[in-house]
């Protein structure tokens, strides 16, 4: 490729567990993109992207978004805002720093987009629609989130972030985008982010029992990554600007994914249960039809051979220690 390539700015501060931002990075390189990464690597594993070093088409800086950005390059086509701790391990230990990545990250990362006019990706989520009343939930639902419990600063934060990306758009003539991110999983994920995905396969491998919050009667709809990944990039180079949900319509709950895992891997762990956290959402179910509609998207991969590949990545990259992982 020359020096005309296509230019794509990744911010990647705080990332969704830092894992999607390393997809996305490696789907925009396939294409012939040149990348810029921004991370602080408070909740981010500088392993993701080990594999890329050396690429002359992927730079890494060490920033947090939160914080002015400066970049010198004079022409940058998209600004993908990833940044946030997304584990609720990580933003119940960091509530402040997760509220200002949602606030002054978008806000520069929007800013950035302004000054290079840029395309904006915004990687919102589907806890914006809080414990829903309406299943499935379509884009047009307003949700129901508490503002002010333990959540509320991951699931508020990304309602600002949303309607500062709105804001941008209509005031700016900013190009932006919103991806409403459903439950996604797949390799790199970090084995101990409180997940349930990597919850469930770090103690079915290490034989511990699987820990249930709650009766398991609440459910969760997983998208393979690659699937996410394939809809973001649709989305992006789309004219489309309100938000758009992507995510695998597949629902279940967690007891039957919590036996699903325990068949898969052949382990002998059990279940144990423990009270559900505070807000913890009861439904989660993506209405994908604007996907389906704008994008030409639906998920390819299946349930089955998604969580092998997942297991596989786990089993390659976890140390077994006396029965403990590390």
């Amino acid at each position: 490729m020359g020096a005309h390539r296509p230019q794509a700015r990744l911010p990647t501060t705080n990332c969704r567990n830092c894992s999607l931002g390393s997809h996305l990075t490696d789907r925009l390189l396939a294409e012939g993109h040149r990348v810029i990464a921004i991370d602080n690597l408070v909740t981010g594993n500088v392993a993701n992207i080990g594999h890329l070093a050396g690429n002359e088409n992927y730079r890494f800086v060490r920033h947090n978004v939160s914080n002015f950005i400066f970049l010198p390059e004079q022409k940058i086509d998209f600004v993908f805002h990833f940044a946030s701790p997304a584990s609720p391990i990580d933003y119940l230990e960091l509530p402040i720093p997760t509220l200002k990545v949602g606030a002054l990250g978008t806000h520069n990362t929007l800013g950035l987009a302004k000054d290079k006019k840029a395309t904006f990706v915004l990687a919102s989520t589907s806890e914006c629609y809080g414990d829903p009343l309406v299943h499935p939930q379509k884009e047009d639902y307003w949700g129901n989130v508490n503002p002010i419990g333990p959540r509320g600063v991951y699931d508020e934060a990304k309602r600002f972030a949303e309607a500062m990306t709105m804001a941008y758009h209509r005031y700016h003539d900013v190009d932006t985008k919103i991806v409403r991110i459903f439950n996604t999983y797949g390799p790199r994920m970090r084995l101990h982010d409180g997940r349930v995905v990597p919850a469930f396969i770090g103690e079915a491998l290490t034989g511990k029992s699987l820990t249930i919050f709650g009766d398991g009667s609440q459910t969760r709809s997983f998208c393979y990554v690659s699937d996410l990944i394939d809809g973001i990039f649709r989305l992006a180079m789309s004219d489309f600007h309100e938000p758009v949900n992507i995510g695998n319509p597949r629902e279940m709950t967690i007891k039957q994914f919590a036996e699903e895992i325990i068949r898969i891997t052949g382990t002998k762990s059990g279940i144990e249960y423990r009270p559900l956290p505070e807000d913890d959402p009861k439904v989660r179910q993506p209405d994908i039809t604007r996907a389906k509609k704008i994008l030409g998207w639906e998920p390819r991969v299946n349930f089955d051979e998604g969580i092998r590949k997942t297991i596989d990545y786990f089993k390659q990259h976890i140390e077994l220690v006396n029965g403990t992982t590390k």
